[in-house]
């Protein structure tokens, strides 16, 4: 039944439970489409995404956490399972606390009763990783704690060492799935389980993003309480507020949902485009309205990072839809593109058909960038993760302003982020922060030379090669743009000498 599978005596509990699942669900036959064999029979049909999606569930916070990250691929994925991959969420029925108290007593290092000035042991909240109580300090002040559940590292871990078992076969046994990059997908689940596990990472994460909203008192971060906060308890103020699901629940508490929608737009556009750090999955469970018209961001294990280059990529990439520019387009899918063998025509096409539908009028945020997603499945384009998460953060805000003001415009949000853009690029105290991140990406480049010097030599194989320019002024141009490129190096290279030197 196990096929060609062998795993460390360790993890065969794990592995009969997976299986177990898998056949209760009928998923073999996804499976084998896969090239696994974790037993025989299973079935097809359109259930098979809802099928899937409840097994993930079944099985515990890593497989949620895989289908998390799969709901963001759209340009691997069709709707269907996106869809239903976007219901996942870490439910798991809450402990009694008497389960919870050995490992919060190890954490504090005292009982609770007597390291605040009380605690509830009733429940507020329950997921797979972790279950929440609300507390007061001795100061007053309320606080959430979040107690990571017991007996999950050992399971997550053996998961983990699994699927990247299950990744490396995939890889080996399946063109189409390789395609996917299965075990760049797991190495990514793996990051992402560390540090949702680590509820340290979530309080540096709240500490960063507070500190790039310090200028915006109505964007609201939850102070961390690092004197009683570790790896396995994580103590924060306690938000009360309204999700943003609907308008009536806002104007209830005396909300304007149009000011609430203004400042969420502009939070995450800023997020991505000015700060280069942003909430991954900003759904109305992660946020809260508060009174004044102010946003609370909650949940920070998981925080998207867009480098400087990322940023006037994905910056061209909206002009370029805006203006109908395919040619301009299609050269920026093609340095977006993750495989290197993609003919060119691949990425004209898929830019000619994308300005046909959106160019040169009102960009219709979410109907775009699910046609984009279409395209670059069609076209078997795969984008890079960061980017992924970028448009996913995108929907996923466009869908929570359009739940609370229907006729929210999201492009107009755009084009008035452009302004607090190029203020940021006048700012000197981003300079040094500007320069270090770009630094990095030329030292990620220079680690990734030989596959793009692979794909460079391809395409100039297969490709004519260019006409040359047709007058002297367009020379001068093409020799200046290489000429400020290498300027531009060697600043880079002299601002690294200043900084690291």
């Amino acid at each position: 039944m196990l096929g060609m599978i062998r795993v460390a005596a360790r993890d065969r509990g794990r592995l009969a439970e997976i299986v177990g699942v898998v056949s209760r669900f009928g998923l073999q036959l996804l499976l084998r489409r896969m090239g696994l064999s974790l037993g025989d029979g299973g079935t097809d049909g359109d259930d098979l995404p809802r099928r899937a999606r409840r097994a993930m569930e079944e099985l515990g916070p890593t497989f949620v956490k895989l289908g998390q990250i799969l709901a963001t691929r759209g340009d691997l994925l069709p709707p269907a399972w996106i869809a239903e991959f976007e219901q996942l969420h870490s439910r798991a029925p809450t402990l009694p606390f008497d389960r919870l108290r050995p490992a919060v007593e190890t954490a504090l290092g005292e009982p609770p009763e007597t390291a605040f000035a009380s605690f509830d042991t009733a429940p507020l909240a329950a997921a797979s990783i972790a279950q929440v109580h609300r507390a007061t300090l001795r100061n007053g002040r309320a606080v959430a704690v979040k107690i990571r559940r017991p007996d999950i590292r050992a399971r997550m871990e053996a998961d983990l060492r699994l699927l990247t078992h299950f990744a490396g076969m995939i890889e080996g046994a399946s063109p189409e799935a390789r395609r996917w990059a299965p075990a760049a997908l797991v190495r990514r689940l793996a990051e992402a389980v560390l540090e949702e596990r680590d509820f340290t990472h979530e309080g540096r994460n709240a500490d960063r993003l507070r500190e790039d909203f310090a200028g915006h008192p109505n964007v609201v971060i939850p102070d961390i309480h690092w004197e009683l906060t570790s790896e396995t308890l994580l103590v924060m103020d306690f938000v009360a507020g309204v999700p943003p699901r609907d308008a009536a629940s806002l104007i209830a508490q005396g909300i304007d949902p149009a000011a609430i929608a203004d400042l969420g737009a502009d939070m995450v556009l800023d997020m991505i485009l000015v700060n280069g750090r942003f909430h991954a999955d900003p759904h109305p469970g992660n946020l809260l309205c508060l009174p004044g018209n102010r946003i609370a961001l909650l949940d920070l294990g998981m925080i998207g990072h867009v480098s400087p280059l990322r940023r006037e990529e994905f910056i061209d990439f909206v002009r370029a839809i805006a203006g109908a520019d395919a040619a301009s387009l299609a050269a920026i899918l093609r340095r977006w593109s993750v495989v290197d063998d993609i003919p060119a025509g691949a990425f004209r096409r898929a830019a000619d058909r994308l300005v046909e539908r959106h160019g040169g009028t009102r960009i219709v945020l979410k109907t775009m960038i699910a046609d984009f997603f279409a395209l670059m499945r069609e076209e078997r384009l795969v984008l890079p993760p960061d980017l992924v998460l970028i448009f996913k953060a995108l929907v996923t805000i466009d869908g929570v302003l359009s739940a609370i003001a229907p006729d929210y415009d999201l492009s107009a949000a755009i084009a008035r982020a452009g302004s607090r853009i190029a203020l940021a690029r006048l700012d000197p105290d981003r300079w040094t922060r500007t320069l270090r991140e770009l630094l990095w990406e030329f030292g990620r480049a220079g680690e990734d030379a030989p596959r793009l010097l692979r794909g460079a030599m391809r395409r100039l194989g297969n490709e004519p090669e260019p006409a040359r320019p047709a007058d002297p002024s367009a020379a001068l141009a093409a020799a200046g743009g290489r000429i400020a490129i290498a300027l531009f190096l060697g600043l880079a290279l002299i601002a690294g000498a200043i900084l690291f030197g």
